[in-house]
């Protein structure tokens, strides 16, 4: 199994006064300037609970946003269907994991991309199920195949069939999450079982700058009134959805998700909500989206620590490139963010593997170069360990000057445990590496890809199960 739930927080890029500036800032925004809030049952909650609504600008006063915040869980369990997998999000614990909801998938022998269809969320979902450094799997792919209403059950449902870790993604309808929830009661065994071991979670959002669209306000009251994991994202875009300075849109997305936090609040005491970020940049020259910025790992790093700060878990994100193929541009802005970020103490650390292209596309190659990074990656969040016995004072005593320690018990204890061993790097001499076709990182992992895809078998449904959810949920098509 690969490392996870590793405390960070090593890196800190705010200072303590600096977070407390962030955080006066966002309640000054809470309350002087509000959110603009569509939807009556949403307006309604924030009225009888002391805010001032003015049409459908709602201004929170501090000693509510406080009060709120005091009611979510410091600490947020999300299972997988496979009791190792199971996350618990809380403090600077780091996991990892897929994002979405890229729209196709890149062929990486003819750079040539395609419609993702229900088919490519399988496949994904049996090849992140093998990966030991993706801890989660977040419904990564749009199903261009499958009509909007059903878009929900179809994408939790192959994503439950085909992976065994925790599944989280986004919902499109209301009629769709309680199809969701339906089918993953059904598959926990009861409704009293999911709230227990909750095998899934859901995505909201707020939309930047400072409003909560009609619809996601149905899908966020509608998933807190269930019990469900739930984030409240936010994606401020700094020139764009948010001030230019990385200041600046942090104010922005911290009073956002916290308009998320203090909503499910209102509808459910003690739902468990995460914080959640995706902030990031946008190229100046045209005002796209930028995914594999440095800036973008500094945002959510600093995301983490504001969490950290009001003690709630945190979903953030990294571990994205803007480049179209598989190549050094998307290696190392995949690396920088993740590794900023997991440093930071990120507990729910999405899209850390297998998007590219400004979150518009899927690589399967992807998948496994980053689960490669992501092992370094917790290797460093897990650091040095630093006592009696790995000081080693004793060993080198008994070794001597002009000695070795290839075959000292010390080195035979701790070489597996202390050093990250690689699945896809390659460390052989250049003969052996030439005698062995001069194979690149991409090649060696497309193989690696249909290696995992030809051996690994689903973790299955109990008997049964599968047999009543396409029974009793409407709309889902088998793959």
């Amino acid at each position: 199994m690969g490392e996870k739930g590793i405390r960070g927080g090593r890196y800190k890029i705010l200072s303590r006064e600096e977070v407390e500036k962030i955080h006066h800032t966002s309640l000054k925004v809470l309350e002087e300037v509000g959110v603009e809030i569509n939807g009556e049952r949403a307006l309604e909650l924030f009225r009888d609970h002391g805010a001032k609504v003015e049409g459908n600008i709602v201004k929170i006063p501090g000693d509510m946003v406080l009060e709120n915040i005091e009611k979510a869980p410091s600490s947020v369990k999300l299972c997988g269907r496979k009791g190792e997998h199971d996350l618990v999000l809380e403090d600077k614990r780091v996991y990892v994991g897929t994002g979405g909801t890229a729209l196709r998938i890149l062929n990486s022998e003819t750079g040539e991309v395609k419609p993702s269809k229900l088919e490519d969320i399988k496949d994904t979902a049996r090849l992140v199920d093998s990966l030991e450094n993706i801890h989660f799997f977040m419904l990564p792919l749009h199903p261009h195949d499958i009509s909007k209403e059903d878009i929900d059950v179809n994408r939790f449902f192959t994503g439950l069939k085909y992976s065994s870790k925790h599944v989280m993604g986004g919902v499109y309808t209301v009629d769709g999450v309680r199809n969701v929830i339906r089918m993953a009661e059904i598959i926990s065994g009861s409704a009293e079982e999911l709230r227990k071991r909750p095998i899934i979670s859901m995505i909201t959002l707020m939309m930047s700058p400072l409003k909560l669209d009609r619809e996601y306000g149905k899908l966020m009251i509608e998933v807190a009134s269930s019990g469900i994991p739930l984030v409240c994202p936010t994606e401020p875009i700094c020139g764009s959805t948010a001030p230019i300075t990385l200041a600046g849109n942090l104010v922005l997305q911290n009073a956002e998700t916290l308009t998320g936090v203090i909503l499910t609040q209102l509808v459910n005491p003690g739902t468990p909500v995460i914080c959640g970020c995706v902030s990031s940049t946008s190229d100046l020259r045209d005002m796209k989206y930028l995914s594999g910025s440095i800036e973008m790992g500094l945002l959510n790093a600093a995301a983490a620590q504001m969490a950290q700060f009001y003690k709630l878990p945190c979903y953030v994100t990294a571990g994205m490139s803007d480049s179209k193929i598989i190549d050094a541009q998307c290696v190392y802005e995949s690396a920088m963010t993740s590794l900023l970020v997991a440093l930071a103490g990120g507990n729910y650390i999405h899209d850390a593997a297998g998007m590219l292209e400004f979150a518009l596309t899927d690589s399967p190659e992807k998948y496994v170069i980053d689960n490669e990074i992501l092992g370094m990656v917790m290797r460093a969040v897990r650091g040095i360990e630093v006592n009696e016995e790995t000081l080693a004072l004793e060993v080198i005593k008994k070794v001597k000057p002009g000695g070795n320690f290839v075959a000292n018990p010390h080195t035979i204890k701790y070489m597996r445990g202390e050093h990250y061993l690689p699945m896809l790097s390659n460390r052989d001499s250049r003969k052996k590496w030439e005698a062995d076709g001069r194979k690149d990182t991409t090649q060696r992992a497309r193989e690696k890809v249909q290696e995992i895809l030809k051996m690994q078998k689903p973790f299955p449904f109990p008997e049964g199960v599968e047999k009543r959810i396409l029974a009793e949920v409407p709309g889902i098509k088998k793959v």
